[in-house]
């Protein structure tokens, strides 16, 4: 068996890709490693992370004092979570601002070295976030991502091309773990007369999210990537498996907790598509909630009445 190393380029049907952990990635050329590619990834990253967290953290950097004071002063532990997580968006944004500062200065000839004040005061601020990321929720509300929330801290301590590499990592753990959800979806309908014909559909939602994972927003290819994506996922939302004209309740109960989980993993396989990074604890909560539905439906509730077109 040949073994290919991580980090192997080829082209691949005309696209060059990159090798890691079993996934040929669409791979793209870092930019030279500067500050203003660092701002770049650090804004970029921020914006990122707050598309993905739950809502209202994304407080302007300059309301730094304000915030702090709220969450020191907050005795109650569940809204204390909250305002950790609002001092963390705080914290991303106030390094940002330092970080534009820093760039435009250097646009105008001003050399800016690694032990700057400000560049040491930047490192801070994006460290101090990172600790409190344990408090941020995803928007699902289920549990955070850890991965997402440390990569503007990353694109400010690491080179950019070491940035890069580190993307593709994670974009191999999602593309696996996207794999074992769709899998156990597949799986889980298989063998279930009233749902034969949704493995099918969740294949090709599968392949679509997988094709968005490894494309970024600046590909020429995005458009058609993203109207795919959107098709794929539309159509599996609105499936819903054929009924007979009069069910009885075993056969509703089974066809709607059915639907839900395979809603259930649309949602998930669509979270990690768009984050780019895993999610192990809605992961593992969703296997187990497709092994459920297998002990209850094994064998499956008889549907010899049920409408096939």
């Amino acid at each position: 068996m040949v073994v290919i190393p991580n980090g192997t380029l080829r082209v691949v049907d005309g696209i060059k890709r990159v090798y890691y952990d079993g996934y040929w990635i669409k791979a793209y050329d870092p930019p030279a490693d500067s500050l203003q590619a660092k701002k770049a990834l650090i804004q970029a990253t921020t914006r990122r992370l707050f598309n993905h967290v739950e809502h209202g953290i994304n407080i302007p950097g300059k309301r730094l004092d304000e915030t702090r004071n709220a969450f020191e002063q907050e005795q109650v532990p569940a809204r204390k979570r909250v305002k950790g997580a609002m001092l963390a968006g705080t914290l991303f944004n106030r390094a940002t601002d330092i970080f534009t500062k820093l760039v435009e200065l250097q646009e105008q000839g001003i050399e800016i070295d690694e032990d700057n004040a400000l560049m040491q005061e930047c490192g801070d601020c994006l460290q101090e976030a990172l600790s409190l990321g344990r408090m941020v929720l995803h928007r699902s509300g289920e549990e955070g991502i850890d991965e997402l929330w440390g990569e503007p801290f990353r694109a400010f301590s690491i080179p950019v091309e070491a940035f890069y590499e580190s993307r593709y990592i994670k974009i191999a753990q999602t593309l696996r773990d996207i794999d074992r959800i769709s899998d156990m979806m597949v799986h889980t309908f298989a063998n279930d007369p009233l749902f034969a014909d949704a493995p099918t559909i969740i294949r090709r939602f599968t392949d679509e999210a997988k094709n968005k994972c490894e494309t970024l927003r600046t590909d020429e290819d995005i458009f058609d990537v993203w109207a795919g994506f959107v098709v794929a996922s539309e159509q599996l939302g609105a499936y819903a498996p054929p009924m007979p004209a009069q069910p009885d309740v075993p056969l509703m109960r089974h066809a709607a907790d059915g639907t839900r989980l395979i809603k259930q993993g649309r949602a998930l396989i669509t979270y990690l598509s768009r984050a780019r990074v895993t999610m192990p604890r809605s992961t593992k909560n969703y296997l187990e909630r497709c092994e459920e539905y297998q002990h209850t439906y094994h064998p499956p509730i008889p549907v010899h009445a049920v409408a096939t077109g």
